[in-house]
């Protein structure tokens, strides 16, 4: 052996010590699982999400057709002849068609040695292979009610992701090289690195996205300055400060979802929505949502719409002196910002001059992946859980959510963070991610139940708020209809439906990538491109929509900008929060939206 790897070879000492605060750790973690288990007492595993009935009803339908279960399987024994040959003719040097490739954009192959080393190629190819085929066996099952055949999709999909050969150490090119260079190293770290998960995620595994520690509220993300005009029990509302001599004078009101924390427009100056409006000369403001413990588990939607919108509203025409604002709702704060313009409009108050919808739902009649957890059996459960806290936990949502990309939001990490050894990079997009809140009780039963099971909203009367029949189509406030074509959280033909409730004019657009990239997507960066469509009679279906719309390049942001313009151009001089009619309370971003859960736990 050379010197050079002599010098290379790990401290036998270090490796020693690292071993023993493994298994000091691991042993902690164990000891700590069983006497949890002990206390709550044992039971047996419970199907929450009715996946076993599921797939029994599957199972069930696939053997009652034997014939086509026998001609899947034929043809997955084709598949894998052909990719015999294909393996044996690379592996004598020769080059032929793959029988199976990656989708475009697939990160999991994207190292070179999974298409030029004929072994990777072939497990590459073989994985491919078998998931299509189980894939397409369990979808092609006749007769299988909706509700099951969704839930079956999706959790094969889950499954047939977990088996990718990219997450497992012997069969992943990538890990193999690190290993082989750093003598085992790395799985020793990533085995550190699983421990400390479990450890701050309280024995529960809580796969580290980003480190938290990097990021500062108010220093490198949420760093738009302003001032926090107004405070409740449910909001502190922000005011920022102008850059400009003269701003619109309607003021912009941003209603965000409270399942979600504000600044994921703001996240930094270059991409932050915020920041960019500000410097269109828009007097901005947002409401920050309290992250609700179980004091509040029984604030409802209605105390959504007095204590969170309609108390902005007030006290944003309070502050700036003006009788009408524009308002923008994101995601559930587009569907609060929709019950509160049909309430509004039963009421003749006529200060909402604008409505900016982003990727937000009125119409809940194709809630796309979602879907597959809401039923009345599982609503029914997690209404139990909530009901014994008084809130539904930030992480459970989150899980929930990232399921829906399990390669980017999931595997990913486990492979960076557990087989290559690494440490989480520091990325403002994951912190915001990770930054989790809670659900009170009360009102995630309703939003459950009365938009997503039933699709009351649009339905004229369908709900009642503060004692008053919501009817939609009442509402004659002009808006704009921001939806993304890859979004998986609020798809965009149901976007488009809901836009069609509303009597006003509407504006809809069709923006590139997805939930968030699609929205956080500045005109600097001149990506994805968004579709729009002109025609003087609104076609009534998406489709009909989509055959006839354009592609634009560039940002959908000035696109709004200049029809939000073209409602009303007016100037004031520039508005100081600190000169307006509101104390203020703190700096922005305020304490609301600095409160994390995952440092609670720390403490």
């Amino acid at each position: 052996m050379s010197d050079s790897e002599t010098r290379a070879l790990p401290d036998p000492k270090e490796i020693a010590k690292t071993y023993a605060e493994v298994a000091q750790r691991a042993s902690h973690l164990i000891t700590a699982h069983m006497k949890r288990q002990m206390k709550k007492g044992v039971s047996a595993p419970s199907d929450e999400l009715g996946i076993a009935q599921a797939f029994m009803d599957m199972m069930a339908k696939m053997l009652a057709n034997p014939y086509q279960l026998a001609q899947a399987q034929m043809n997955l024994v084709w598949d894998y002849f052909s990719l015999w040959q294909h393996s044996m003719l690379r592996s004598m040097g020769m080059q032929g068609t793959p029988v199976a490739e990656p989708k475009k954009g697939d990160k999991r192959f994207a190292d070179s040695h999974w298409e030029e080393h004929f072994l990777f190629d072939f497990i590459k190819q073989s994985y491919l292979i078998s998931a299509r085929h189980i894939h397409d066996a369990v979808s092609n099952v006749e007769g299988l009610e909706d509700i099951s055949k969704k839930k079956v999709n999706f959790f094969t999909r889950q499954f047939i992701d977990a088996l990718s050969p990219s997450n497992f150490a012997a069969t992943n090119p990538e890990v193999l090289r690190e290993t082989a260079r750093t003598h085992g190293q790395n799985l020793l770290n990533g085995f550190n690195n699983l421990l400390r998960d479990i450890e701050e995620g309280d024995g529960q595994l809580r796969v580290k996205m980003t480190d938290p520690s990097a990021f500062e509220m108010g220093k490198n993300v949420a760093t738009t300055p302003g001032k926090v005009v107004y405070q409740n029990e449910m909001i502190q509302l922000i005011q920022f400060s102008p850059t400009t001599k003269q701003q619109y004078k309607r003021p912009l009101l941003i209603i965000p979802p409270w399942i979600n924390k504000y600044y994921i427009l703001d996240l930094r100056e270059s991409n932050s929505w915020i920041k960019w409006c500000t410097d269109q000369g828009h007097s901005v403001f947002v409401i920050s949502w309290v992250n609700p413990d179980a004091k509040l588990a029984m604030k409802g939607f209605d105390d959504y719409l007095t204590e969170g919108a309609l108390t902005a509203i007030d006290k944003v025409c309070e502050q700036t002196g003006e009788k009408e604002l524009n308002l923008i709702g994101y995601c559930l704060g587009g569907t609060l910002l929709g019950s509160t313009m049909g309430y509004m409009a039963a009421k003749k108050d006529k200060r909402i001059a604008s409505a900016t919808f982003f990727v937000a739902l009125l119409d809940f009649s194709i809630p796309g992946e979602l879907g597959v957890f809401i039923d009345e059996g599982q609503i029914a459960s997690l209404e139990k859980k909530m009901e014994e806290r008084g809130f539904l936990e930030g992480s459970e949502m989150g899980g929930t959510f990232n399921m829906l990309r399990s390669n980017d939001l999931i595997w990913t990490f486990v492979v960076n963070n557990y087989l290559m050894g690494k440490d989480p990079f520091p990325f403002d997009l994951l912190y915001w991610n990770s930054d989790s809140t809670r659900m009170p009780y009360k009102m995630h039963s309703y939003y459950l139940r009365n938009m997503y099971l039933n699709n009351l909203l649009r339905e004229p009367g369908g709900i009642t708020l503060l004692d008053t029949p919501i009817d939609l189509s009442k509402v004659k406030t002009p808006s704009y209809f921001i939806s993304t074509i890859e979004d998986h959280i609020a798809p965009w033909r149901s976007v488009y439906l809901g836009s069609n409730v509303l009597d006003g004019p509407v504006r809809f657009v069709l923006g590139g990538s997805g939930h968030i990239a699609g929205i956080v997507n500045p005109p600097s960066a001149n990506k994805y491109g968004f579709w729009t469509n002109d025609a003087k009679k609104r076609p009534e279906t998406p489709d009909e929509w989509f055959a006839g719309a354009t592609q634009q390049p560039g940002s959908w942001w000035t696109d709004w900008q200049e029809w939000i313009t073209d409602l009303n151009d007016a100037k004031v001089p520039a508005r100081d929060p600190a000169k307006g009619k509101l104390k203020v309370i703190e700096d922005a971003p305020g304490t609301f939206v600095s409160f994390r859960l995952d440092s609670q736990k720390k403490k």
